[in-house]
């Protein structure tokens, strides 16, 4: 039995609808504040939910989690049903899991430090590539040494126990400065600060979470709170970056599927490429190409066409572009630009009308069942069936004390690890030493070891003891650096 296409809109002579099999070429939702975008998020988001289609999203603004509750409905939702002639349409809730970097407005969502490995972590504390090495082979030793880094406190201890023992490790290591080592250790300070102990850590997010339907076959929707983690770009676009990564390399490929397995979409889509290097560029350009034919579909949703990299945007094929703007150049220039990523339709002029778009109102072209895409046209973007606006902080709180995944994720988890074995390793080197001091000796303050000192100093800089598994960054491999 074919899979139902997901109704986007429509106009007075046709209705715009999203074929999925087509659904996993990836999507663009552009437009300027206040025109609309995120009623067409939430409008595909509740097409693929409805088709079976899991969704991850992550919400900038707060308001997305009015998918867990039905629309309120008015004058002007009727009016847009009546015009759509939308028989069939009945304000509904969806399922929806609430997520939170922080743990704070939703399930805590977190990965190891290993699990992220040394290349994002480099982009993350802007490394120089001395620095980089470092890190690298931080890692190389930490897993040479059976020494799990699991979170912040484990990789600051490692890389603690690296400085005092340079001398020993430069033959198979390479050189490493006390002063570089220090400098990752500066930043690994300010990460800290900005939340990053948080994030890093045990119980991880597992992939299978989000990708769930719920008993009646409905994709459930899986809702980031991004709110906080936009006063923190840099973080916010790594673990974005780290999550497609981690899809492409664990799930098998399965080709064109009838639907896509999953979807995500990566709101204020510009902090995954402001500033990043030239080889992350490539590897975010080569995850969107080759994550197609893993069943997983990315939809970017930005302000401006020119946020996106134009390696990237070329592989865009289901496009949404609401109003632009055009008081300035480049303001000019990206209306120019977003008109010439249309299929034309000799009816329109779609430079003329980019500018003219009403609220809620959109130019779309979607690819057919041949891949193809549509000539585009000037649509009426359906009207949600679900809340537009957020929960209030009771409906929030009642929510996740229903959630099936309270009870794996809200509560912290501390394994032995890197920290713990370091630490346990000094205090037996100094028993040893004590045991070995000539007998008649009078008692005194015993000389701390380097070993111990380093130690207790990174246990009072850390605080927290939390404690993670190490397993091999599966983001490392898929970028071909081993450890």
């Amino acid at each position: 039995m074919p899979v139902q296409p997901t109704i986007v809109g429509g106009n007075s002579d046709t209705r715009i609808e999203l074929p999925l099999a087509m659904a996993n070429r990836h999507g663009l939702i552009a437009g300027a504040t206040g025109t609309g975008k995120t009623v067409t998020l939430q409008r595909l988001a509740e097409g693929f939910s409805a088709a079976g289609v899991p969704v991850f999203m992550s919400d900038v603004k707060g308001d997305l989690s009015g998918l867990a509750k039905p629309m309120v409905s008015n004058d002007k939702i009727a009016q847009r049903v009546s015009t759509l002639g939308l028989s069939g349409y009945q304000p509904r809730a969806y399922p929806t899991v609430l997520w939170d970097l922080y743990g704070k407005r939703g399930h805590p969502i977190r990965a190891t430090v290993s699990d992220m490995g040394p290349l994002l972590l480099s982009a993350l504390l802007q490394l120089n590539d001395t620095q980089s090495g470092i890190l690298y082979a931080t890692f190389k030793i930490a897993d040479d040494q059976g020494l799990l880094l699991l979170d912040m406190k484990d990789l600051r201890a490692m890389l603690s126990w690296v400085s005092k023992n340079a001398a020993t490790l430069r033959d198979e290591y390479g050189s490493m400065s006390s002063s570089s080592v220090a400098a990752i250790q500066r930043r690994l300070l300010v990460l800290e600060q900005q939340g990053a102990d948080q994030f890093f850590g045990e119980p991880a997010i597992e992939l299978r979470d989000l990708m769930q339907t719920d008993f009646s076959g409905n994709g459930v929707i899986s809702i980031l709170d991004a709110t906080s983690l936009m006063s923190e770009p840099r973080l916010y676009a790594m673990f974005l970056l780290w999550l497609i990564s981690e899809l492409f390399e664990q799930l098998p490929e399965v080709g064109d599927p009838d639907k896509p397995r999953l979807v995500f979409f990566f709101d204020e889509a510009h902090l995954l490429f402001d500033n990043a290097p030239d080889a992350l560029l490539d590897k975010i350009e080569q995850v969107v190409r080759l994550i197609r034919s893993k069943g997983v579909g990315i939809y970017f949703v930005s302000q401006n066409p020119l946020d996106i990299p134009d390696s990237v945007l070329g592989q865009l094929g289901n496009r949404f572009q609401h109003a632009l703007r055009a008081f300035t150049p480049r303001d000019q220039k990206a209306v120019r630009a977003a008109a010439q990523t249309f299929r034309s339709n000799p009816a329109l002029d779609t430079e003329t009308v980019i500018t003219e778009l009403g609220v809620g109102e959109a130019l779309v072209s979607v690819l057919n069942e041949k891949g193809q895409p549509e000539p585009v046209q000037r649509v009426l973007i359906a009207p949600p069936q679900s809340r537009i606006g957020p929960l209030s902080e009771a409906e929030r709180s009642e929510h996740l004390s229903r959630s099936p995944l309270r009870d794996r994720y809200d509560q912290e988890v501390d394994r032995e690890s890197a920290y713990e074995l370091l630490k346990a390793r000094a205090e037996e080197k100094a028993r040893m030493q004590d045991a070995e001091k000539p007998p008649g000796k009078k008692p005194g303050r015993r000389r701390q070891s380097a070993a111990e000192a380093m130690l207790n100093s990174a246990a009072r800089s850390i605080g927290s003891q939390l404690g993670r598994q190490l397993v091999r960054g599966l983001l490392g491999s898929l970028l071909g650096n081993k450890r």
